[in-house]
């Protein structure tokens, strides 16, 4: 399994996790961004800047992602494009996306996408907490145990 980051909107809190897993479990990660950033210095990260442009980095990562690979993303149509070629993916806020949740999460997506572009204003998420880097590395740090072993 690789892990692969969806960098350009990594919270800087996460970092610090993703990076001590990697380093435990030995764990080989591509991160893929537009711009330069950093989880930490290792030989198991392979850091892939692509050019700027709307889902350069999203087409990267479903270009080089295989089964059972495993993404950190906050994008749920790039969740939804790489759990279609058999990978898994998490948010930022430690939901699991998989084949039996990723639909649902799309349309609610898509549906507030659509509120928005009718003119209404709607609220945006709630900002990002140390509850949410609780939730991540419960979730992060379960699901590798239960798929490196």
């Amino acid at each position: 399994m690789t892990l692969f980051i969806d960098g350009d909107a990594l919270p800087n809190l996460l970092k610090p996790i993703i990076f001590r897993s990697i380093e435990r479990l030995n764990l080989h990660t591509t991160v893929i961004s537009n711009k330069k950033i950093s989880i930490g210095k290792s030989p198991l990260i392979l850091y892939i800047i692509v050019k700027q442009g709307i889902d350069e980095a999203d087409n990267h990562i479903v270009h080089l992602v295989q089964k059972n690979d495993f993404i950190v993303t906050s994008d749920i149509p790039l969740a939804d494009r790489v759990i279609s070629k058999g990978a898994y993916a998490i948010d930022h806020r430690g939901t699991l996306y998989n084949k039996e949740n990723i639909k649902s999460h799309l349309a609610i997506r898509n549906l507030m996408q659509e509120i928005r572009n009718s003119g209404e204003k709607t609220k945006g998420p709630t900002p990002f907490s140390k509850k949410d880097v609780h939730c991540f590395a419960t979730y992060f740090n379960n699901f590798l145990a239960k798929k490196m072993n």
